[in-house]
């Protein structure tokens, strides 16, 4: 499966989606490696850009992702991955998704609260 990493320098955006519901989880990125090792293992590998390593999604917080299906754009440059999201939430921050902020007017506004504590989650050296 070739991928056109040379768009990104290296990196490109993939969307996750929960395969039931259509929810967008996140945002994130991949290199080759990434995408590699998601593709070996079935379970969503990311690049974090500001520790500049692998990201393997639910390592340090249990809340993994499964992957049931990939889709690649015609561009072949950005990538879906449609996942089951296992734990409470694929967000840092509790939250279930990553968008959980509307902008209505130039307002913020969160609209959906927090699933778990991420500081009972997520271990604080990362």
């Amino acid at each position: 499966m070739e991928l056109d990493f040379s768009k990104g320098n290296g990196l490109l955006p993939v969307v996750v989606q929960d395969f039931k519901s259509g929810e967008v989880l996140m945002l994130a990125y991949l290199n080759q490696e990434a995408f590699d090792e998601s593709l070996r293992t079935g379970r969503g590998v990311y690049f974090s850009r500001s520790r500049q390593k692998l990201w393997r999604k639910g390592e340090t917080s249990g809340h993994f992702q499964i992957i049931k299906e990939i889709l690649i754009d015609c561009d072949r440059d950005t990538v879906l991955f449609k996942v089951e999201q296992l734990g409470a939430g694929a967000c840092h921050t509790g939250h279930r998704s990553c968008f959980y902020t509307a902008l209505t007017n130039g307002a913020e506004r969160e609209i959906y609260p927090p699933d778990f504590n991420p500081d009972e989650v997520y271990r604080k050296n990362e």
